[in-house]
């Protein structure tokens, strides 16, 4: 049977939750539509996070990203609602999304947006997303 499309994100225990290491993915084939013309956007996801006692588990996270390949959606708010899921799921000490969004109109656009549990140190170096203009980071 076919996989579907899916808002449920499945998670697993963190196998070393005593100590920060980053877990960082690249999806490439992130799509949604622009809520005012309806054409697709294209964009590339590079989440990066600290786990805490859960993790993301990525067949779950790839039909999740596939579920908004028909819903209109700002880049604004689709990085943001997209984290937000992620946080809800996870609760990560840190997490950051970076959505890389091809040209359009002549602008490309990135948005990105983070989530730090309070009072939490960092005990790895969390680096700030780097992008070429127009390319890739």
């Amino acid at each position: 049977m076919p996989s579907r499309p899916s808002k449920a994100l499945a998670t697993f225990p963190n196998p070393a939750p005593q100590r920060d290491y980053l877990i960082h993915m690249e999806i490439p084939e992130f799509t949604c539509l622009c809520p005012m013309s309806g054409q697709p956007d294209f964009a590339t996801l590079y989440l990066d996070y600290v786990a805490d006692r859960r993790c993301v588990e990525l067949k779950s996270l790839k039909l999740y990203i596939w579920s908004y390949r028909n819903e209109g959606a700002f880049h604004e708010a689709v990085t943001n609602r997209i984290l937000d899921d992620l946080v809800r799921a996870i609760a990560p000490r840190f997490a950051r999304l970076s959505a890389r969004f091809l040209v359009r109109g002549g602008i490309y656009t990135t948005v990105v947006a983070e989530h730090r549990k309070p009072r939490w140190k960092p005990g790895i170096e969390i680096e700030p997303p780097r992008f070429a203009p127009g390319g890739d980071r």
